[in-house]
């Protein structure tokens, strides 16, 4: 049967039991997974269990910057501004440029071979995250392209410019995400390093 759903107790009085145990949890998350096995499996379980426990964050809204574009190609160059305008605000004008090149090849591809809805949204955490989101299932691939060829260089680029690059897919469609680390400010570089 399992954690929650056992022959001697009912589901919904093991869930509210689970949320009470997670609910006053430790700081650990060795001591929560003790206590949530001690709290809902009987001494000797006849079945086989496992438990997964993590601990997410939530960043400030002020790390997050998002914007819903129209699926027209002149929107583009209006991304590259707010993207370039955002980095202003958190203090990262030296990325405006590669970052500008990777907002512009994600939302052009997420325009021309993707479906609306078109999302762009960039997130600073340890690195600077740039994700592009669309309605269509359709995952792009890297290529090169060969010197006659007019295209197919775009995610090439941002391979070139980002750390890492993925796809991440879901129920509304898939994201295309890029990430970028941030360069160290020269308060934040070691002696002896510059």
């Amino acid at each position: 049967m399992g954690l929650v759903q056992s022959r001697s107790r009912d589901v919904e009085t093991a869930l509210a039991l689970l949320r009470d145990v997670l609910a006053r949890a430790p700081a650990s998350l060795e001591e929560t997974c003790d206590e949530l096995l001690s709290a809902l499996l009987p001494s000797r379980p006849t079945d086989d269990v496992a438990l997964l426990v993590a601990r997410t964050g939530v960043l400030d809204a002020d790390h997050v910057a998002t914007w819903d574009l129209p699926s027209d190609p002149a929107v583009v160059s209006k991304a590259r501004v707010q993207a370039a305008d955002q980095l202003a605000a958190w203090g990262l004008e030296e990325m405006a440029f590669p970052t500008e090149l990777i907002v512009s090849e994600l939302v052009t591809n997420a325009i021309r071979y993707g479906k609306s809805p078109v999302r762009l949204r960039m997130i600073l955490q340890s690195a600077l995250t740039c994700e592009v989101s669309d309605a269509s299932s359709t995952a792009p691939h890297l290529r090169r392209a060969r010197d006659s060829d007019e295209g197919g260089r775009g995610l090439f680029l941002v391979s070139q410019l980002t750390q890492r690059w993925g796809t991440r897919h879901g129920r509304e469609g898939k994201v295309i995400w890029a990430e970028q680390l941030i360069p160290a400010s020269p308060a934040e570089v070691p002696s002896g390093s510059r």
